[in-house]
């Protein structure tokens, strides 16, 4: 199941928060259950996964995914790691670059060691929450690639969840048909029929930081 609706080409988010609320319109079905979870991708997807978790009135978690890039291109995904140990990776992306074994494993290495950085940073000692038998709702603030979400979603499932939800404020519709095989739901609040990047579609987009993720999250846990 996939739901969008398609926003004016020029009409654009003010920020992330106003995205979430957005977004957070087409969540309604799952408003004041106890079996709900809104896990957010850091570090943009977290001021969205807040407005969502807090019309909702369900929990807000922090859930690390990061993307693979091609060496040399930064701004080019040939896969996604996520907490978990999941991956997924574009094995044709690789082959036509060139990108070698040793180049691949360096990429694994280092984005392996940011995610648990920003895994302790974020969460502490505190436990990833149990997933069996929930509805995860899984919100990032769009979708480029898709592949960072794809290889959450995998270890979101690894879980034994009930029900899996991705739910984002902008994506193209082909992004979003993607996740047909991995996840029950997908709810793409807007898709441009000429989506060229994530950042196109917010007036505000600047860096969420650390310290903004540290300090929404305590706010969900303590509201």
């Amino acid at each position: 199941m996939q739901r969008s609706i398609e926003r004016a080409q020029a009409t654009r988010f003010r920020d992330r928060s106003e995205a979430g609320r957005v977004l957070a319109q087409q969540l309604t079905e799952y408003a004041g259950r106890d079996d709900v979870i809104v896990l957010a991708l850091p570090r943009g997807g977290i001021p969205v996964g807040y407005e969502v978790a807090k019309a909702l009135g369900a929990p807000l978690e922090v859930f690390v995914a990061r993307k693979l890039r091609v060496p040399g291109h930064p701004e080019l995904a040939m896969g996604a790691i996520a907490s978990g140990g999941s991956a997924v990776l574009d094995q044709g992306l690789v082959r036509r670059l060139g990108v070698t074994q040793a180049q691949l494993d360096q990429a694994v290495t280092d984005e392996t060691r940011e995610l648990e950085r920003r895994e302790q940073a974020y969460r502490g000692d505190r436990e990833a929450p149990d997933l069996r038998g929930k509805t995860v709702i899984l919100v990032d603030d769009g979708l480029a690639t898709g592949a960072t979400m794809r290889a959450a979603a995998l270890a979101v499932r690894d879980q034994q969840p009930a029900r899996i939800v991705v739910a984002v404020p902008v994506a193209a519709e082909e992004t979003c048909d993607q996740f047909r095989d991995v996840v029950d739901d997908v709810i793409c609040a807007v898709t441009p029929k000429q989506f060229y990047a994530v950042g196109m579609w917010y007036e505000d987009f600047d860096q969420t930081t650390d310290d903004e993720v540290r300090e929404l999250l305590e706010r969900a846990r303590t509201s």
